[in-house]
This record gives C-alpha cells, structure tokens and sequence, in this order.
C-alpha cells in the first residue's frame, strides 16, 4: 500500500499470516476466500451440469466427495447414491451433510479397487480427484453408463508452484494432461464423448490467501508451513502490497466417457 511505513507493512503481514495458519482448511468449501481471491469458472458449469445427469440417473457414485459440499448442490440425488472420500475430517463433513439427502458417505483409500460391485452405477462423477483409476470407473459402471468429470489440468496454478519451488521440469508441468486421460479411458474400454480444456485466471489479493490456498490444496506445495517458508511469504507480501493481486492461471478440463452397451 503507498505511504506504509515498514513497521506497518510487517503487523499486516504477521496478522494475515496468523489469521491464515489458525482457520480450518477441512472440506471442500473455499468460501474464506471471497473477498481475498477470484478464480474465473470453466464454462461448462460443472456443478450444474453434473446436477442434471443426477437427477436422471438411477445409481450414482462420486469418487472422492471431499466434504461433499458438490454432491449436495445437486438438488436431486439418485434413489441410490453412495460418495467416497478417504481424509477423515472430510468423511465426518460429507456425512453429516449427505446423510440427510439420503446418500452413503464410504470411507475409501482412494486406491484401486473401489469398494462396489461390477456394473454397480449408471453414473460416476468426480470433481478435482487426485487420480483417476480408469479400470475400475468402467468396472463399476453399467454398459451404457457414464462417467463426468471436472479436472484439474497441467500446469495449474504454477505461477504460484514455481514462486516457491523454482521452475519445475516438463514431466511435472505436462503432467494432468486431458488427451492422456483419454487415452487412458479409452485405454480401460470406455469412449470418450467430451473433452474440454480451459485456462482460467485466479487472482490473490493478500498473502493471507496464498497461505490459506496452499494449506488446503496441498498437492501445490507438498509439505507447506508458514515458518519454512516465511521469508518468500514475505517478499511476496510486499509485492502484493505494491503492485497489486498476484496472478495466476489455473487450468481445468472437463471429461465425459460412456461404458459401451453390451452386446
């Protein structure tokens, strides 16, 4: 901010910072940051359109549900509908918010195999799961059923990565690639009916929401700590303070495969 002393700009660092590090980063809810950070949204309205294939499927699964907080913006949920998630903290959230609506919250590794029967669903959804076991979406599927994705893609964000770790290499900046994954899917028997990939602009307006961001999405920063990194807090703090939001770009692609009808 123009005319803060040095003593200022520093109380309003360490005040960010602490209201930062003390607030709970559990779930999947980014609302603290309204006001504090901006992300442009893809523009196929992943909510909305996952909440229209819901409410026309008979048997749904949402693999790594987080706090659940997608799958209950759905105003119709399936007669069956079951959500896996495997933090313990986003467990007791999920189910506390599904259970009411009629849906099963199941405590699951995140790691083949899924914990259903074959051509258990009509329906697969995940919104921004860390990885995509392919084999097993087009096992519990039934032929015909579909799976619908929002994913984060390569590179996302990396204007913040590369500030704290330094250029990454190409296998780290290419990876998350949408037409790797479907190959993959296609690979596993299903047929991919929709691709998308957009990059977004995301915004941060005070070092509090880098703080905040990066203890809750902690794949960008493996192993984040505000006093490990507190010296690049705080110079980015200042330039904040002085040139305005921190930009960055975030990268998400939208996929939607199909289990073949069987013969």
């Amino acid at each position: 901010m123009p005319g803060t002393s040095q003593e200022e700009e520093h109380a309003r660092f360490e005040a960010l910072v602490a209201e930062a590090a003390a607030v709970s980063v559990d779930g999947w809810d980014f609302s603290w940051l309204d006001g504090r950070a901006t992300e442009q949204r893809p523009s196929w309205g992943y909510a909305r359109a996952m909440a229209d294939r819901l409410g026309r499927a008979q048997a749904a699964l949402d693999i790594q549900t987080g706090g659940g907080e997608v799958l209950a913006s759905a105003t119709k949920l399936p007669p069956v509908t079951v959500a896996t998630e495997s933090w313990p903290p986003n467990i007791a959230r999920a189910t506390a918010l599904l259970h009411p609506r009629g849906a099963v919250v199941v405590a699951d590794a995140d790691e083949p195999p899924l914990p259903f029967g074959d051509a258990a669903f009509d329906l697969v959804v995940s919104r921004h799961p860390v990885t995509t076991w392919w084999t097993e979406i087009a096992r519990v599927l039934k032929p015909g059923g579909t799976y619908f994705s929002q994913q984060v893609g390569p590179a996302s964000v990396f204007e913040l990565v590369e500030y704290f770790l330094g250029p990454q290499p190409p296998e780290a900046r290419g990876a998350r690639d949408p037409q790797r994954a479907g190959a993959d899917a296609e690979a596993a028997g299903l047929e991919v009916v929709d691709l998308r990939l957009e990059t977004l602009r995301t915004e941060f307006f005070d070092i509090g929401a880098v703080v905040y961001f990066l203890r809750k999405v902690i794949w960008m920063v493996p192993g984040f700590t505000v006093e490990q990194y507190r010296p690049q807090l705080a110079a980015l703090h200042h330039l904040i303070e002085t040139e305005g939001p921190f930009v960055a770009h975030t990268t998400r692609f939208l996929i939607e495969a199909r289990k073949p009808q069987q013969p």
